[in-house]
């Protein structure tokens, strides 16, 4: 897995020691000759006030300062441990991790202490190290030291007993976004460009670049020259990308390429690109994922991260120059299909943060111009706009079995027909993948499938086989922001005049056409009625899909009903309904669950969970329903919301050494992280310690943490339930009460 330097600067960390970071990044801490330097030397002597004392005074001597029963310079807030790496973390492993699989958690049944020298006594004393989290910390930071090549360490307490709350911020700030950083270029491109998914007989790195790049074309193909040993494939995009181009490339799949830049070698003065970087959603991805990227960049600019998220808007924004979209993930096999767009959200986030530097308007500009495109191009053109109701679906072209999936994934679906048409499996797969064979079921089943993956649900009873068809809720919240994002930009940024160049000229939007907000104000306003006609529902309190084709609404209850006040499109009456109506509905011990279980209905070997239905819940679900109920200014409901998922992510971080998932089971107290949906759980393999948790809900919770108010921050640290921590205030407000009486 390539995990290039990431650019994040190390910043001041806080200190408990006059000369040393107690809480530094591990590749500060542990690289520290100094640090681990015993200052204490070797053990002192213990002297006998009364036996010593005459001899002393008769030789002329001071009394040697005497050693009491604890260390002798150690301060119980700043105790110190003297550590050998190989042998503590081997006993540690036998005696605590008994299910040996290099964790601690709350499932092992070892005695749960472990006892470590002070170096504050030059190893003299002893101090027992004990519980679950504790232990589960040293084993974290014994991996850790190890891989810096420490043989010897002077270890902190403070990083074992951590306030964990602090410890996983920490932790996502200095490693985690490093961990998930990647950036596609000569130094990554041997992995990058291999597809650990890649389904042929001759596997390798390939790379394909679009026509309007032809720097990176020569680029590649020089490094393709110089390093034969990688046999890489570089190939050059055609100008028109069809459903016919993209089924044939599935026998060459590769990486489609992102933004570079253009760079100086100090020492030669040579010119070179360097890759623009980006996060991934976990650490076994290489490639740009869409919607994920958004939310993980929530997280970024929370911790200052400003260039990095920025890298993001500009990889998004050659996306769309160059592919037309912000694709679901850049390889080949995904050039059809797009994401949940949150560019414009995202671009002015940024912009925020850097408009007093000089670029920052053509910033802006270039990705207003990109979403503009995206929304032309995409949202409101065929076959993604339906043209009865002015809404918009997720309707991806393409033809034949999505290449990208397990090789067993559609074998319940397509073995009836190859049985049908006397074939194997494989040759049925593929007779209908050349359009051999003509089965009109097949490619409607299909069509919904692709729209499925192209909505970020994948997989849920709400979209199954039918997904094409539906004007969703949170598609058409999303195109009303970017509307009014739009209208609005031109009209405070741009003095309500954007022309568009030739790059960004798509369909009737023509190069030089004048942009002005009175047109994206219709166009929300459009939007709005026609979501109030077809998607609200009234007696429900709540928004529903639209089934286009039979032109009703649908019955399933999603958590993304939410996302249209996020978006700002529900009225204040109705942002109240969904308070009292809807939000009862999906708020779970864990937060927000994705559907009803209602919604979703029985459960069988042969109707077996979804990811995103009932009872799993995902951090772009809570963070969008978190923002919206703030800005319609219901305040405390987003703060109890947020401190339910908060505590569950801790808790479960700190029961189960260090982990942090793709999504969680939020009905479950226990072990939340333990999910037995189609896809497993992203994040569950951790060796010793976790490296990069997962991109959205790392930023989920240091969003969170901003919702929440000090008292809750507090409580998350001491790992106090939501009704505990409740009960507590009321004490104290009656407390408060009877002292005023």
């Amino acid at each position: 897995m390539a995990t290039p330097s990431s650019p994040t600067s190390h910043r001041h960390r806080t200190r408990l020691s006059d000369d040393h970071g107690v809480y530094d990044d591990a590749r500060t801490y542990y690289t520290s000759e100094e640090r681990h330097v015993n200052k204490a030397g070797s053990r002192m002597r213990t002297y006998s006030q009364n036996s010593l004392l005459k001899q002393l005074e008769r030789i002329g001597l001071k009394e040697p300062f005497r050693r009491g029963s604890h260390d002798v310079n150690a301060v119980t807030l700043n105790r110190r441990f003297l550590v050998d790496v190989d042998s503590t973390l081997e006993s540690l492993q036998q005696q605590e991790d008994t299910d040996q699989n290099m964790q601690i958690t709350i499932e092992d049944e070892g005695p749960k202490v472990l006892t470590l020298r002070t170096a504050g006594s030059a190893g003299y004393n002893r101090f027992d190290v004990r519980g679950t989290y504790m232990l589960s910390n040293l084993l974290q930071e014994l991996v850790l030291a190890k891989e810096y090549g420490r043989k010897q360490i002077v270890l902190d307490e403070a990083r074992l007993n951590e306030n964990p709350v602090n410890r996983l911020c920490r932790l996502i700030r200095d490693h985690f976004w490093e961990g998930l950083t990647r950036r596609i270029d000569a130094s990554t491109i041997e992995i990058c460009a291999r597809d650990p998914k890649d389904w042929t007989k001759n596997p390798r790195p390939r790379i394909y670049v679009p026509p309007g790049a032809p720097e990176q074309y020569e680029f590649y193909k020089k490094v393709a020259k110089d390093r034969p040993e990688l046999e890489l494939d570089v190939l050059l995009l055609p100008e028109k990308i069809t459903s016919h181009l993209v089924r044939d490339m599935n026998a060459k799949p590769g990486l489609l390429a992102v933004a570079m830049e253009k760079v100086k070698d100090k020492e030669t003065g040579e010119e070179s690109l360097k890759g623009v970087p980006f996060i991934v959603p976990g650490g076994r991805f290489n490639e740009l994922y869409g919607w994920d990227s958004y939310m993980g960049a929530l997280g970024l600019l929370i911790h200052d991260e400003v260039e990095l998220a920025k890298s993001i808007v500009v990889n998004f924004c050659f996306c769309i120059q160059h592919y037309g979209k912000i694709l679901n993930a850049t390889r080949s096999y995904f050039l059809l299909r797009s994401q949940p767009p949150f560019l414009t959200d995202l671009a002015l986030r940024v912009y925020e943060k850097i408009k007093h530097e000089p670029d920052a308007k053509d910033f802006l500009r270039t990705a207003l111009l990109a979403a503009i495109k995206e929304y032309h191009n995409v949202w409101v053109a065929e076959p993604r706009l339906d043209a009865v109701t002015g809404l918009s679906r997720y309707r991806p072209e393409g033809l034949g079995v999505p290449p990208e999936t397990e090789a067993n994934h559609f074998v319940h679906v397509l073995t009836p027909y190859a049985q049908k048409h006397g074939m194997t499996f494989e040759e049925f797969v593929q007779a209908y993948n050349d359009e051999k064979v003509n089965e009109p079921e097949l490619d409607e089943y299909f069509l919904h499938d692709r729209a499925v993956r192209e909505s970020g649900h994948d997989t849920s009873y709400r979209l199954d086989k039918v997904c094409a068809n539906l004007a969703t809720i949170d598609l058409n919240s999303l195109l009303f922001k970017y509307e009014m994002d739009i209208g609005r930009t031109i009209r405070n940024v741009f003095n309500d005049r954007l022309v568009i160049p030739e790059e960004f000229g798509v369909g009737s939007l023509k190069p030089g056409t004048v942009e002005t907000s009175a047109i994206w104000d219709r166009r929300a306003k459009r939007r709005k009625l026609a979501m109030d006609r077809y998607l609200w529902n009234e007696a429900e309190g709540m928004y529903f899909d639209y089934d286009t084709v039979k032109k009703e609404q649908c019955v399933y209850e999603s958590c993304t009903t939410f996302w249209a006040l996020w978006a700002g499109v529900a009225s204040p009456k109705q942002a109240a309904a969904m308070v009292q109506k809807a939000l009862p509905k999906f708020e779970t011990l864990g937060g927000l669950v994705s559907g009803t279980e209602e919604s979703r209905g029985e459960i069988s070997l042969e109707r077996p969970n979804r990811q995103w239905d009932y009872p799993y819940g995902w951090a772009p679900q809570q963070i969008l329903a978190w923002t919206g109920l703030v800005r319609y200014s219901f305040v405390e409901d987003a703060e109890r919301l947020a401190y339910k998922w908060l505590f569950m992510v801790t808790k479960a971080f700190v029961d189960f050494n260090g982990v942090v998932v793709e999504k969680y089971d939020v009905t479950r107290p226990v072990d939340p992280h333990r999910v037995d949906a189609e896809y497993g759980n992203q994040g569950l393999d951790i060796k010793g310690v976790a490296k990069e948790g997962f991109a959205w809900v790392n930023a989920s919770y240091i969003y969170g943490l901003q919702i929440v108010n000090a008292h809750m921050r507090r409580a998350l640290g001491t790992l106090t339930p939501y009704e505990t921590f409740v009960k507590a205030v009321e004490q104290m407000q009656e407390k408060d009460l009877a002292e005023l009486e």
